[in-house]
């Protein structure tokens, strides 16, 4: 495994007090939304440095008006870390990271990447997906933090989950897309799935599995929904052969790992392991 130690700051690296209840909730239901889990003091060190880089880096400049569904939901900017050592740090984060670890039940976790996604005043919805359609990984031992940089309150379409969906096998073919959003809502409204969606306080985030069904609501707030995700894996985990050529697309994210080869990669750092103090 490698490992690359970023600019340090305690407050990203200190252990979290996660609930003891929190990994059977998390294997049950397919997340966890935790409170506290950074300070807003923490989040008002970098908020202002991720929306610079998302604002930087941003390649959609079409009004709201003129982009389909996909391109209203949000803005995606994506390996954050690889442009700002300020981001970095956030990215790297220990605490974080071994959230993610112990909800998973492993030892370690590697990064996969980062992603912004900011959700304009205006904003369209978020279409019911699952991220791990877009995966070439070798098991489920994958998660995702949503970390709101502000607070987030139901006008701003926070993250809703469908609670126990990681285990429902039908659409998983589908990317996120219009056709994704209607399918999946009456397939798992007739199932009965609870849909689950909360505000967020500031420093609060959610964890979820990358075979969990999830959306977002519209943002009729007056300011930008703004929030930063970061996948972790099992630090084991192997590269798949891809299934989809959106899986093809995503192997960029693991560059020189081979099918079958663990992606211990320059841009797959391990942010965490158990057995490194």
């Amino acid at each position: 495994m490698t490992s690359r130690a970023a600019h340090r700051d305690p407050a990203l690296d200190e252990p979290y007090d996660l609930p003891p209840d929190a990994p059977a909730a998390f294997e049950r239901d397919g997340f966890v939304h935790l409170p506290r889990v950074l300070a807003p003091g923490t989040i008002a060190r970098y908020e202002p440095e991720v929306t610079g880089e998302v604002i930087r880096l941003n390649t959609q400049h079409l009004p709201l008006a003129e982009r389909g569904t996909y391109g209203k939901a949000f803005l995606q900017v994506t390996n954050l870390w690889e442009h700002s050592e300020r981001v970095r740090a956030l990215v790297f984060s220990r605490r974080l990271a071994q959230i993610a670890a112990r909800l998973l039940g492993v030892r370690a976790v590697r990064l996969y990447h980062d992603q912004a996604l900011y959700k304009e005043p205006g904003g369209g919805i978020t279409p019911w997906h699952a991220d791990q359609y877009y995966w070439p990984l070798s098991t489920d031992r994958c998660c995702t933090v949503w970390l709101p940089l502000q607070e987030t309150p139901l006008a701003m379409g926070p993250l809703a989950y469908a609670r126990g969906s990681h285990r429902f096998s039908y659409g998983r073919d589908l990317p996120i897309s219009d056709e994704s959003e209607a399918r999946l809502a009456e397939a798992l409204a007739a199932r009965r799935f609870e849909d689950v969606v909360e505000p967020f306080a500031l420093g609060d985030a959610g964890f979820h599995r990358g075979w969990t069904f999830h959306h977002a609501g519209p943002n009729g707030g007056a300011e930008p929904r703004r929030v930063l995700t970061v996948i972790y894996l099992e630090a084991d985990i192997r590269v798949a052969e891809p299934v989809n050529d959106n899986q093809v697309a995503d192997r960029a994210w693991m560059p020189g790992a081979e099918v079958g080869e663990v992606p211990d990669t320059p841009r797959n750092p391990v942010l965490y392991d158990a057995l490194t103090p």
